[in-house]
């Protein structure tokens, strides 16, 4: 996505010109992402920066590997390279101009030489334990919260009885996989699939190493209910890996959060932050 010569042209982020001013602002999300140990689509990001053009980013990071490269000069200690945080939405993989940021002989390496250097330098950075001093050092805040009031009303918040709505949508789910865009031929699907923890999943599908739960929230769930969920699905992930690996077995795990509303643009963050998969605007006639 990024042009490899984005991170020669650009300057760092002290300056007044657009891509350093999105610089100063990408960064403390950076933060966030690392201390998540997560990594961030080109396009969240952009979302996130309200940036209409995600490719506008090449300057954008390229700015903030310049600032942390000299940053690293002045501490004689270098900085891990964050800007690799920000991964094709379709490979998985840094763009071009970020990968120049890591090293200039990234083109002749294989595709899985090239893994596994991104890899390894993805693991220094969630390592990294002077994040928030770095941001202290260039003057800019540490990572935002994300909707402080509304996560905390989700925690006190007690669990309420199964409605119809509910009950409907989750059943047409178990029979219809597509809906959630995966392939017919799972169907049908589990519903109130018990884990080893005591929770117990909406609907689970299962083939093989194969294994995708469904959290579901009907179009009654409101903000509270839905950040429930996103949070439900981040423990249905760690219980199902957890679980997997108790069995010697490979797994192909994935959690999705399946809403007949749209999700709220005030949860696109924590959606983000926690790298849960949404299906949103599912369409049902229940009558």
């Amino acid at each position: 996505m990024a042009d490899e010569r984005t991170a020669e042209v650009a300057d760092n982020m002290s300056g007044d010109k657009l891509y350093q001013q999105r610089a100063r602002l990408a960064l403390p999300l950076l933060v966030r992402y690392a201390f998540a140990q997560r990594v961030v689509t080109y396009e969240e990001l952009a979302r996130q920066l309200e940036m209409p053009n995600a490719r506008n980013l090449n300057y954008v990071l390229g700015s903030i590997g310049v600032t942390l490269a000299e940053l690293g000069d002045r501490w004689v200690q270098p900085i891990p390279r964050i800007a690799l945080l920000v991964v094709n939405k379709s490979t998985g993989m840094p763009g071009r101009g970020v990968d120049a940021l890591l090293t200039e002989s990234l083109e002749s390496l294989t595709k899985h030489q090239r893994e596994a250097l991104i890899n390894e330098t993805l693991a220094t950075v969630f390592a990294y334990t002077h994040w928030l001093k770095v941001l202290a050092e260039l003057e800019l805040p540490p990572p935002p919260a994300i909707l402080p009031e509304l996560v905390e009303e989700a925690r006190r918040r007690g669990g309420g009885g199964e409605s119809e709505q509910h009950r409907l949508f989750k059943e047409a789910i178990a029979a219809n996989p597509r809906l959630v865009g995966l392939p017919a031929s799972l169907s049908p699907g589990t519903v109130e699939f018990a884990l080893p923890s005591g929770d117990v999943v909406d609907v689970m599908f299962r083939k093989g190493s194969v294994w995708i739960a469904v959290e579901v929230k009907s179009s009654i769930s409101d903000g509270v209910d839905l950040t429930r969920g996103l949070f439900q699905c981040v423990k249905y992930d760690a219980v199902l890996k957890a679980w997997r690996s108790t069995q010697s077995e490979s797994a192909d795990i994935r959690v999705i959060l399946a809403l007949q509303s749209a999700l709220p643009t005030e949860l696109f963050d924590l959606k983000s932050a926690l790298g849960i998969e949404v299906v949103d605007e599912i369409a049902l006639n229940l009558h």
